[in-house]
């Protein structure tokens, strides 16, 4: 919102303050100022001057030679303006005068001819030419016949004006209209303000006769208002209204399209003037549009409309979008002579739909989305008769002819002075809260502590007792409310154990080597599909499509952050990083619905992918590429941390997308919770990758699963014991399930069994293996004698015969 100062003035007694220092007391009191510009530059020696004779330059075809009156001389200027003419009044620069852009106005010679000043156009003097009237685009400016000769044309053309640029909240639209903001000034000034005269002269004839009013949408259009002004001369509107609509950045048509441009910035009220006599009937009919309908705008657009519109009708056709744009069949021009005045109430989200489904932000739509004033609809049609009759010589015809269903109830909030001191830490007295009311002039009832308060419609942003507690504490002032370190005891802030848990899986999966990525949680349904882990999939699960996606590329709710992962793979080897160890934490969204009726399930994943070398140490001569048990060891190592290794356990499995011999799901407590294996050859080869190994977690299984309390295995006081053995089995027995098998024989002095060796091949059976292993025994208490030691190791051997039929090999 663009606020003129010397338009403000018209209402408020702004002496002795700056602008600068309105401007901080209005942001202070909770309406931002972004900025304080000069709408012009003062220049000196700039006046008013008269025309008295105008010729042909004798040495040049497009110069003319003018004897300019500037009230205490006569000079002779040199004018190339093609509309500079006798009799005309113009402004003069005369010699001395400094133009905008330091252009400085000297006596001259041109074309042989002396030339003592300057007829100025607007766009020399500053003005930007989008505000420009037509008129005087391609010439000089003319001013009106009352404008005194020799008058500084500086305060005339208001050049010595300075704009404010409020940005204004949402909620408060009273502030989009001078009187909202004077409003504003007033109570933060203490000061009177001084409203517009709305006094209409009227004619015996009654309006009613020439118009009638039929509202069907009554619930989008509450009130309708026409007015019927005669015998309208349309021409150029006054110059201080003029000035006052460049100054808030509105472009001055004519006297009777600014008359409506200039209420709707006083009063925040959109108005529209339709040509009576091209209205096409004397009805005014609004309505729902129907489907499919269309209208020609003032743009000259035809648009075509919904039922969602609202519009405004003579009865058969639409000859107006309400609240938006009028139609071009009935505008206002040159050859008005009659005028229909509209002040309507419309529905704001009506009006903001249209307004959204044309493109068509205008002045009067941001003011209807936001609600107007319904104590100044009326009164803003009022005005503008009032202007019409006065600057347009038009005939006001007696009475509004209307139709009102409109609530002008005032909110009655109630407050109490010790509960607005409990929300604002101030002392305030029933005293100071009778002041600040009457400053916002608001009407009250108070008993005792207690005011009923009536808030007048204009500030339909005030409904509840918070509402209030802002009004008074920005009317007390913000930097007058007294502020404390708070109380009571402080307590240290910490992470949550999830939080907690989370950061350690990032700081080792990390510490491993590996890269934390993040990938859209939004997928093509192809790929939203792949590479589900086991433990996620069951028959009827469905990724979730969008409603309105952005592209296909992006449609569907992934299950499965291993596609995007690879994707992100593929995209790094192809620039060159041919090692890739990438890792993410992160949500997929199930769900088993074919039409969602709840929100999918968000479940969080841990994710990684790795592909390349995984040790690469050229001096030594080391190169290991990332195999099975890399992978493994990594996520071993994860487990151990979180004191979970002897509840994982890793069963061969087969899994869409997976290579199926290289495949493993990941039980905790005998439950899925994931899988880890290489890519099937096909998806590699689909993705521009080698031999790659992914591995997809639950990570919310594995928190769950984490004890709250810290665990610890003491040193051992006492040497422990080894020994190796070397089994031959079955090629189908596991060596899981084997040195499960082991550690259970062997409890509670087998403290360690770890696999070392296999073998397959010469000197064995055919359909066997050798599976080594190393036996740790310990007993914390004690030093173990090789009797005890003995036992438990043929014990151990007994069981594994019983158990796989296996032997002891030589």
């Amino acid at each position: 919102m663009f606020v003129s100062l010397n338009w403000l003035k018209q209402y408020v007694d702004l002496q002795g303050l700056t602008p600068e220092d309105l401007a901080e007391k209005i942001t202070k009191t909770g309406i931002e100022v972004e900025g304080v510009e000069p709408f012009g530059e003062p220049i000196e020696h700039l006046v008013v001057g008269y025309v008295k004779e105008c010729a042909q330059h004798p040495n040049a075809d497009k110069l003319n030679l003018c004897q300019v009156d500037v009230g205490d001389e006569t000079l002779q200027i040199v004018c190339g303006a093609p509309n500079v003419a006798q009799g005309q009044k113009v402004a003069v620069a005369k010699p001395g005068a400094v133009l905008p852009g330091n252009f400085k106005i000297k006596k001259a010679k041109l074309r042989g001819e002396e030339s003592s000043g300057m007829i100025c156009s607007l766009q020399e003097l500053g003005i930007d030419p989008k505000y420009v009237p037509k008129e005087y685009e391609d010439g000089i400016f003319v001013f009106p016949e009352d404008a005194e000769v020799g008058a500084d044309a500086t305060s005339l053309l208001n050049l010595d004006d300075v704009i404010l640029e409020l940005g204004l909240t949402p909620n408060r639209s009273d502030a989009l209209s001078m009187l909202g903001v004077a409003y504003e000034v007033a109570a933060m000034l203490d000061t009177d303000i001084k409203l517009p005269n709305e006094d209409v002269q009227i004619t015996d004839q009654k309006a009613s006769d020439e118009v009638s009013v039929k509202v069907e949408a009554t619930d989008l259009n509450p009130y309708y208002g026409a007015m019927v002004i005669r015998n309208i001369e349309v021409g150029p509107s006054p110059l201080w209204m003029r000035n006052r609509l460049v100054a808030s950045g509105i472009r001055p048509i004519n006297n009777v399209v600014d008359i409506t441009n200039y209420v709707l910035l006083e009063y925040g009220q959109p108005l529209h003037a339709f040509d009576y006599d091209r209205f096409g009937s004397k009805e005014v009919v609004v309505r729902r549009a129907q489907e499919g309908e269309s209208i020609k705008t003032l743009d000259n657009e035809e648009r075509t409309l919904s039922s969602d519109h609202l519009v405004i009708t003579n009865g058969k056709e639409p000859v107006a979008i309400a609240g938006v744009m009028g139609g071009a069949d009935s505008e206002v021009h040159e050859g008005t002579t009659s005028v229909l005045l509209e002040a309507a109430y419309f529905d704001p989200q009506t009006v903001r739909k249209a307004s959204k489904d044309h493109g068509l932000r205008s002045e009067s739509s941001v003011r209807f989305e936001k609600a107007v004033d319904p104590d100044r609809v009326k009164r803003a049609g009022l005005r503008a008769a009032q202007l019409l009759s006065q600057y347009a010589n038009g005939e006001v015809l007696e009475g509004v002819v209307d139709h009102d269903e409109l609530s002008y109830e005032e909110a009655v909030v109630t407050i109490t002075t010790s509960r607005m001191n409990h929300v604002l830490g101030t002392n305030l007295t029933d005293e100071h809260i009778q002041e600040i009311l009457r400053k916002l002039g608001f009407s009250y009832n108070q008993k005792g502590e207690e005011f009923e308060v009536s808030i007048p419609t204009r500030r339909g942003d005030i409904t509840i007792f918070e509402d209030m507690v802002e009004e008074i504490g920005r009317m007390y002032g913000y930097d007058d409310i007294p502020f404390t370190m708070p109380g009571g005891e402080g307590n240290a802030g910490g992470l949550t154990k999830h939080q907690s848990l989370r950061r350690k899986v990032r700081h080792y999966l990390e510490g491993a080597g590996l890269s934390e990525a993040i990938t859209y949680s939004l997928t093509t349904e192809e790929r939203a599909q792949m590479l589900v882990s086991p433990d996620v999939k069951t028959e009827n699960l469905r990724p979730v499509h969008l409603a309105m996606p952005m592209s296909e590329e992006h449609s569907h709710l992934r299950l499965s952050m291993l596609p995007e992962l690879l994707a992100s793979a593929s995209y790094n080897i192809a620039r060159k990083q041919q090692d890739v160890a990438f890792y993410e934490i992160g949500s997929i969204y199930v769900s088993e619905e074919s039409i969602l009726t709840k929100q999918p399930n968000e479940e969080e994943r841990l994710s990684g992918v790795l592909t390349g070398s995984w040790v690469s140490h050229p001096w030594q001569q080391e190169k290991k590429n990332v195999d099975f048990y890399v992978l493994k060891g990594i996520l071993e190592g994860l487990f151990d941390l979180l004191d979970l290794e002897s509840k994982i356990t890793y069963k061969q499995a087969k899994v869409e997308g997976m290579h199926p011999g290289r495949t493993a799901k990941i039980e905790l407590n005998g439950k899925t919770i994931g899988h880890l294996g290489q890519l099937h050859p096909a998806l590699q080869k689909g993705y521009d990758l080698k031999e790659t190994y992914v591995y997809d977690v639950d990570l919310e299984a594995l928190f769950t699963a984490v004890s709250d309390e810290e665990s610890y295995t003491p040193i051992p006081r006492h040497p422990s014991v080894s020994r190796d053995i070397a089994l031959v089995v079955d090629n189908d027995v596991k060596a899981g399930d084997l040195r499960k098998t082991i550690l259970e024989a062997g409890q509670p002095l087998v403290q360690h069994a770890l696999v070392f060796d296999l073998y397959q091949g010469e000197h064995l059976p055919e359909g066997k293996k050798s599976l080594a292993f190393s036996l740790r025994y310990l007993d914390p208490t004690r030093t173990l004698t090789d009797e005890e030691v003995e036992e438990a190791h043929n014990t151990i051997l007994e069981k594994v015969k019983a158990d796989y039929n296996a032997e002891l090999r030589g």
